[in-house]
């Protein structure tokens, strides 16, 4: 399959700044010490993502349920393909981003004095500010930086199947374990129990249910044996 270069050089360094100052890493703001956009590898998920369909099969739904990164089944490893309707209908969809994501970065560049990538940072967070609005933009959104915050959080904290938080550094951050299933328990863990699990209900559990004990209707009284007949 033919692939065709989405951005271009220029393009991408005004993405990988912009994206850095929406969520900044410890090189790009010294008082951060978790990883950001940068770290993270956003610019390779949305480079991905407007290229998606250049793949085959298209890389828009991974396969599921599980990823291999607690067990040895990796159902993510492909990805699923598009029937002709959706095919069409996301090729509409990144036509439309592409267009936008050209515009958008070309007016970064304006609003930052020529060339984003190589301005300071203030300048940098004003022209992100400006929230430019280009043709194009999907419904709900209100400017380009809209957009773009959008796509950095997705890459930031979604699946790293899709390109981006690398090597599940953002989920790390947050203390988010990921997608752990199949949890996957050793032969011993398996086949030596431990007993039951101890329990010993909360006080006001205990006192609910001694309420619940005490007001249950006791046994239907035996009924009285009938008098033989002579």
């Amino acid at each position: 399959m033919r692939t065709v270069t989405i951005l271009d050089e220029h393009e991408r360094a005004v993405l990988e700044a912009a994206t850095a100052r929406l969520v900044p890493g410890p090189s790009d703001d010294p008082a951060e010490s978790s990883s950001g956009a940068r770290e993270a590898g956003a610019t390779d998920y949305i480079v991905g993502l407007l290229g998606a369909l250049q793949h085959g099969p298209p890389r828009i739904y991974a396969g599921g349920p599980f990823g291999n990164r607690a067990g040895d089944t990796d159902d993510t490893a492909e990805f699923l393909p598009l029937s002709p309707t959706a095919r069409a209908t996301w090729q509409r969809r990144l036509d439309d981003l592409a267009a936008v994501y050209h515009a958008g970065l070309r007016r970064l560049d304006e609003l930052a004095g020529g060339d984003f990538a190589s301005a300071g940072p203030d300048v940098q967070d004003a022209a992100l500010a400006g929230d430019p609005t280009v043709d194009r933009l999907p419904a709900g959104f209100g400017g380009f930086t809209d957009l773009l915050l959008q796509h950095t959080i997705e890459a930031c904290y979604g699946s790293p199947v899709y390109g981006g938080n690398r090597g599940g550094t953002m989920w790390a951050a947050i203390g988010f374990p990921g997608d752990v299933q199949p949890r996957g328990y050793d032969d011993e863990q398996v086949s030596d129990a431990d007993g039951p699990d101890a329990y010993e209900p909360a006080p006001l559990v205990a006192e609910l249910l001694a309420l619940i004990a005490s007001s249950a209707p006791g046994p239907p009284p035996t009924p009285a044996t009938p008098p033989e007949s002579r």
